[in-house]
């Protein structure tokens, strides 16, 4: 499979919205970043990889220095994917650029520039809930009140029960 191509497009998106000081990276991805792929089994969707230790990183991020070479993986489950594959991206890039940890900004700037897909919407997000969902030990829900049982459906145990309505 090629890798993913160079998004230009996002990184001229990410410049806009950031300031030199939050992201002292991003002048410098386009000529140290690399995109690759995950391997299958990877049980993540994405990550960002700096050659250095983090304390060099968060020095030269302090000094505004280059990052040096700069990885991005992707899940290749993500192909089947777009909407879920750009906010991934999106994410992992603002990594790249210099928002090193999962801030309120971090978030919302990925939600802003890349919405994330619904779960209705994603097959790749249904397929990872129905996975979950297979892997735990209850196929099914039971009520305690009245014992009605039925398939599990969802990670979230239900309120209410289905039948008699009463709290679970």
């Amino acid at each position: 499979m090629d890798p993913p191509s160079f998004p230009t497009e996002l990184l001229a998106t990410l410049s806009s919205r950031l300031t030199e000081e939050e992201a002292p990276f991003l002048p410098h991805l386009e000529r140290e970043l690399r995109l690759e792929w995950l391997d299958p089994d990877s049980s993540s969707l994405g990550n960002t990889h700096f050659e250095m230790n983090h304390h060099d990183l968060f020095k030269r991020r302090r000094l505004r220095s280059p990052p040096g070479p700069v990885t991005i993986g992707l899940h290749p489950m993500l192909v089947d994917d777009e909407v879920l594959l750009r906010h991934t991206l999106v994410h992992e890039l603002l990594h790249a650029a210099g928002l090193l940890e999962h801030t309120e900004r971090h978030t919302k700037l990925a939600d802003e520039i890349a919405p994330p897909p619904t779960l209705s919407s994603s097959p790749v997000l249904r397929s990872l809930r129905e996975g979950a969902i297979s892997a735990s030990g209850e196929k099914y829900w039971v009520c305690a009140s009245c014992g009605y049982e039925w398939e599990r459906r969802t990670m979230r145990k239900p309120a209410r029960c289905l039948k008699c309505a009463k709290l679970m």
